[in-house]
């Protein structure tokens, strides 16, 4: 007897496991992925493409899109680090700030903000003067004066710091550096110019860039620091993310919010689901002051999007239309 209701209790507990959805087991930590500062290497970066490259942006998106892979983190998209970026005018120079780094991640409801520099960025001579034009072992052609000519490798050295949004500490200091496995005369590419960076434009992500020797050292940096982040993710404190929407749509039990990703929605979250009953307006100038809400029920969000929300809802009253959804 005791056998048969253990074996029923540990198959009705196999059976409520395989019921939840896996987004819904574990809460992500969400972080953003500011772009990293490399005026260090400006000089070198503009000589071996000809012309200043943003490569800060190139590691920050090849980060981002190693640690969407790895799904240790949930990561918040660009296009809405631009926006408040641009919105709070935050000069470059301030974003390698911690404190600085604090306050954009408060706005956008994340956890945590990865920030970092490029401290190393071109050939493995590139300290060492050979003559023949060259400035600091680099010029804008490698051919130049025949000393371009010997091959090198490609190196890489990258520093990055997760900050926590609420104190604004530091949780983790990580560093990356990479090699070339090959030698060549061009770091980016059959020529040894710069331009088009062996046709992949300035794409860091792109496949063109990865298959040069350059780029065999980035990605070689930006997986070992990748890798260090992972490791950090079960020890980062959650920051509870406020958000408040309204219901765009109705379907029965499923309810589509106004609010997804970028306002800090996960899936798994509880939202309380009110409608207004009235306002109460300021006697002397008429401007309401307060509205006055009954809550109906609540909804789990069980989909997310960068700009809107799936949620499944139970309350006393069906949802409607123009309802406020908030965080619970």
């Amino acid at each position: 007897m005791r056998k048969q209701l253990w074996l029923r209790l540990l198959l009705t507990g196999v059976l409520f496991s395989l019921a939840i959805p896996a987004g819904l087991a574990q809460h992500k930590k969400r972080v953003a992925v500011l772009n990293f500062d490399y005026a260090t290497v400006q000089s070198s970066a503009s000589a071996i493409f000809g012309t200043n490259v943003d490569v800060g942006k190139g590691i920050s998106d090849l980060l981002v899109q190693q640690l969407v892979t790895d799904a240790k983190y949930s990561l918040i998209e660009r296009n809405a680090i631009d926006k408040i970026l641009n919105e709070q005018n935050f000069a470059n120079s301030d974003r390698v700030d911690s404190s600085t780094a604090a306050k954009i991640g408060k706005i956008l409801g994340v956890d945590a903000v990865i920030m970092g520099s490029i401290t190393q960025f071109g050939r493995d001579d590139q300290n060492k003067t050979y003559g023949g034009g060259a400035v600091g072992g680099l010029t804008q052609k490698f051919g130049v004066g025949g000393v371009q000519k010997r091959e090198a490798k490609a190196v890489v050295g990258i520093t990055a710091r997760m900050v926590d949004t609420t104190t604004g500490e530091i949780l983790a200091a990580v560093t990356g550096t990479g090699e070339s496995t090959r030698k060549g005369t061009s770091l980016v590419g059959a020529g040894g110019g710069g331009g088009n960076a062996a046709g992949g434009g300035y794409d860091m992500t792109s496949k063109n860039f990865g298959d040069t020797i350059l780029g065999e050292a980035v990605h070689q940096a930006v997986t070992q620091m990748a890798t260090q982040l992972d490791e950090k993710a079960e020890a980062l404190p959650t920051r509870k993310a406020e958000f408040s929407g309204l219901v765009a749509d109705v379907s029965g039990n499923s309810l589509i919010l106004n609010i997804g990703r970028n306002s800090g929605v996960q899936v798994g979250d509880a939202v309380a689901i009110s409608r207004p009953v009235r306002t109460v307006k300021d006697p002397a100038t008429g401007k309401v002051i307060k509205t006055i809400t009954n809550q109906m029920g609540t909804a789990t969000i069980t989909e997310v999007d960068a700009d809107s929300a799936t949620a499944n809802y139970t309350g006393s009253a069906p949802a409607k239309v123009g309802d406020t959804a908030k965080s619970q």
